[in-house]
């Protein structure tokens, strides 16, 4: 371009009347193409919603359906959901730009977060008031495999049945509260593992397909009533501390304004009174039995990147190096990805 504008000032400098209507007949296009600022996303165009695959894919959608066909209103925009049966298809779908909005676990929302794709719009809550649930290991109350001296003692005998490596209650909090405390490791200590959502995995024990599972407080109350007869044959084995809730994402790319207003949709959702109350109140039964939702920032993510910063370095530490300066540069590295990531947690910017 800047070779082009010389050559445009020599032809100017030599009066050439043909070489001068040349120039600009190739000059105005590449100035307008040069200036013109980058496509956002289109104001009518679908925003495209992503949804934790908690249960099935196609009822995660049905139960998801009714709010956002009232966001869609409330936004003047179209909604569309992308439901998918895996953490890692939802992963994939936002990297490739295919998620405009999202409702995920904390280290999913954590990785968007920190990657600067997204923002933190809002926080779900529950019916109990408390600001997160516990993740839980589930096995069955019949022997033999039935208490928690036998899985420490001896994992290798147990099936396990967890969760995808992004799912917080079902990999990182066990891993790291119970597992490595133990000396356990998940991936390589059981007798055979099968990896599925909470719903999949606590069936798994309950049906004897498994031995221990991993799962977490609110999805073993919804297990409870959708799976009566199953629930009756299992028990609860271990508790976490408290999770953080998951969170209401939306991309970065959309306009504050917009996020706002999505924002306000959902704090407001629920809490009206009459009929249309009552009917939003039942949408968040299905929903998990959500209480509602409350505003947010991407700094309530910090509770999840502690988390995950803290397994990456009990990790490290347990790991086999080839000598101690390798280690050391793998725990300074954790410790400077650690700090780069509170850097962008902490802006809580519109």
């Amino acid at each position: 371009m800047q070779a082009f504008l010389r050559r445009f000032g020599h032809f100017l400098q030599t009066g050439r009347p043909v070489a001068l209507v040349l120039a600009m007949g190739l000059l105005l296009p590449l100035l307008a193409t040069a200036q013109a600022p980058a496509p956002g996303p289109a104001t009518d165009a679908p925003v495209r919603f992503g949804i934790l695959p908690l249960g099935g894919a196609f009822e995660s959608r049905s139960d998801w359906d009714p709010l956002l066909a009232e966001l869609s209103r409330a936004i003047q925009r179209p909604v569309s959901v992308l439901s998918v049966n895996s953490y890692e298809a939802l992963e994939q779908a936002i990297q490739r730009g295919e998620v405009d909005m999202a409702f995920l676990s904390g280290k999913m929302a954590l990785d968007t977060v920190s990657q600067k794709r997204m923002k933190v719009v809002a926080q779900v809550v529950r019916h109990d008031g408390l600001p997160g649930y516990r993740g839980l290991l589930l096995a069955r109350k019949a022997p033999p495999f039935n208490t928690l001296k036998d899985l420490i003692e001896q994992p290798e005998r147990w099936r396990l049945a967890r969760g995808e490596r992004q799912s917080v209650s079902g990999f990182i909090v066990p891993q790291l509260q119970f597992f490595l405390p133990n000396h356990i490791v998940m991936e390589t200590r059981f007798l055979s593992e099968f990896v599925g959502t909470h719903q999949a995995t606590a069936l798994a024990v309950a049906n004897n397909e498994a031995d221990v599972a991993t799962n977490n407080s609110a999805d073993f109350e919804r297990f409870k009533a959708r799976f009566p007869a199953e629930a009756q044959r299992l028990q609860v084995l271990w508790e976490s501390e408290l999770i953080p809730h998951a969170q209401i994402v939306v991309a970065r790319e959309y306009p504050a304004e917009l996020r706002q207003r999505v924002q306000a949709f959902l704090v407001a959702y629920g809490r009206g009174k009459g009929p249309r109350g009552d009917a939003e109140r039942l949408v968040l039964k299905s929903l998990h039995d959500l209480a509602g939702f409350v505003a947010a920032d991407n700094s309530s993510l910090l509770p999840a990147a502690r988390l995950a910063y803290q397994l990456a370095m009990q990790n490290a530490k347990s790991a086999q190096w080839v000598n101690d300066a390798a280690r050391q540069a793998r725990l300074q590295r954790l410790e400077n990805g650690y700090a780069e990531q509170l850097a962008v947690l902490k802006d809580v910017s519109p």
